[in-house]
């Protein structure tokens, strides 16, 4: 049962990270219809900017909690790796409640006061003359300090039950590659019977 509330953590962390990597595509085609007027029809707009560095800011945001799910965060692993599951599950624990998680509740505290006060006087963007609002990307800050929360919630729990066990328990990404691996495995499995059954019906007809 909490094995399965850990990867449904997962899942909405990915769910997310997924929904906000759309930011990509809109932020490629917007660039790029930038540099096509500007360079092209000497014609730029007074958008682009505000738009790359909101749906960036968006998308870097967002997806913190989906790094953290996939441990795709840096990390300095050089002597990490070498240690026995245990060993790195007590560091772990210990680097969460030090660093972590401190900095992730003051994102949280801060960021809701930004957002509330840029969401008071609706802020614009002072970097175009149309003036961009940028409040909704404030508002994000604290949005995605609270996934980090419960993503973080997820991953010391791991290190707790790693502690208890002594390996670590599965992620997402280590099920869904499971899952892959099976399914592959099933796939040959029956292909092997196709095969056998063919090879029969030949020797059957000869007879």
């Amino acid at each position: 049962m909490l094995q399965k509330f850990l990867l449904m953590i997962d899942r909405f962390s990915m769910a997310v990270g997924h929904a906000f990597s759309w930011c990509i595509i809109i932020l490629t085609i917007g660039t790029s219809y930038e540099v096509f007027v500007r360079y092209v029809l000497k014609n730029p707009t007074s958008w682009a900017f505000d738009m790359s560095y909101i749906l960036y800011g968006g998308l870097f945001l967002m997806s913190g909690a989906y790094a953290l799910s996939r441990n795709a965060h840096v990390r300095g692993d050089v002597f990490y790796r070498l240690l026995a599951p245990r060993k790195q599950a007590a560091i772990e624990l210990v680097l969460y409640f030090i660093f972590f998680y401190p900095g992730v509740t003051a994102l949280i505290i801060a960021g809701y006061g930004y957002a509330h006060d840029s969401f008071g006087y609706k802020e614009v963007s002072v970097n175009s003359p149309v003036g961009v609002p940028i409040w909704q990307l404030k508002a994000l800050i604290p949005a995605a300090g609270t996934l980090l929360f419960i993503q973080g919630l997820a991953q010391v729990t791991r290190c707790i039950l790693c502690l208890q066990t002594g390996r670590w328990p599965q992620q997402l990404h280590d099920v869904e590659e499971l899952e892959t691996a099976l399914a592959a495995e099933h796939e040959a499995m029956e292909k092997r019977e196709e095969e056998l059954a063919h090879k029969h019906a030949i020797q059957g007809a000869a007879k």
